[in-house]
């Protein structure tokens, strides 16, 4: 059996994909050492640490728009419009007050002090403290507060945090990378055009909402994109480009590559979905792996 060093980056609702990523390894007859994640991959990353994954998994199956909707507790503060309480007390609830030199394999949460600008490796130290720093998305999230620190998003310095698993004593580096390029075209998602302009209404419904309460300034060339969706297209920019950096440096024996267009960061009602269209890429780009180890 071959040990992994797990990278699992952010991503949104799309790093559900790592769950899928998480199974399929497991599947394989792969044993996964080591985890280190960024933003929503610290996240599940944590959550397979402490033996949780299967539980949350279970419970983000059942979401609707309207269920994550009611998850968000809008937070006037002004510094980020979601306090993330909600989402916490149930994540909470499933890990109870765990601390990551406890867990049976190592783990490593990125996250980004945003005081000193500089990327922060949780290694040590209560896990749902780390988990909320990490996905501390700015302006989305309000910061994380330890100690005298403030903590954002691990993504804002390192979506895809290959270097805390250098050291690993392990078989093979494995990266989810879910702020890919497009793939081939037995990849695209077969979407229901109905369904596809119910959601998107109800999306363009909610972000009119956060607009009106953030008071939104409208500019002539943007007055029909609302800030939802500039953030969420700029936050993935960052990604793209940040990751593409982070593995020409550090590069993966393999990196499973989850398109960036599949899903919309913000589709967090669409786990199972996101979760089994992953898993056909996972399962595929596993093959591959082994298939190259045998002729080795």
């Amino acid at each position: 059996m071959q040990k992994v060093s797990l990278v699992l980056s952010s991503g949104g609702a799309r790093g559900y994909s790592h769950i899928a990523a998480i199974e399929e390894l497991i599947k394989a007859g792969y044993y996964i050492e080591s985890i280190s994640g960024s933003s929503m991959g610290a996240l599940i990353g944590g959550l397979y640490a402490c033996g949780k994954m299967q539980e949350y998994k279970e419970w983000v199956e059942t979401l609707k728009f309207i269920d994550v909707a009611k998850l968000l507790d809008f937070s006037f503060k002004g510094d980020g419009f979601i306090g993330g309480s909600k989402v916490f007390e149930v994540i909470e609830n499933m890990i109870g007050d765990v601390k990551i030199e406890d867990l049976p394999i190592s783990f490593t949460a990125v996250a980004t002090d945003i005081i000193s600008q500089k990327e922060v490796w949780f290694q040590k130290g209560r896990l749902l403290d780390a988990l909320r720093a990490s996905i501390a998305i700015p302006t989305v999230f309000t910061p994380k507060k330890i100690g005298k620190k403030y903590f954002v998003d691990g993504a804002v310095l390192n979506p895809l945090p290959i270097a805390p698993t250098i050291s690993d004593d392990t078989d093979l580096t494995i990266a989810v990378n879910v702020n890919s390029k497009n793939r081939q075209n037995s990849f695209m998602i077969k979407k229901s055009k109905k369904k596809d302009k119910k959601e998107k209404a109800l999306f363009a419904k909610f972000e009119s909402k956060v607009n009106n309460m953030i008071e939104k300034k409208k500019d002539n060339d943007l007055e029909n994109i609302g800030i939802l969706s500039i953030m969420t297209r700029s936050i993935d920019a960052m990604q793209k480009i940040l990751t593409e950096y982070k593995i020409a440096g550090y590069s993966p024996d393999l990196v499973i590559n989850i398109p960036g267009n599949s899903f919309e960061f913000y589709e967090f009602h669409k786990a199972k979905e996101i979760i089994e269209y992953a898993r056909n890429i996972v399962k595929q780009d596993i093959t591959k792996l082994q298939n190259t180890q045998i002729l080795q």
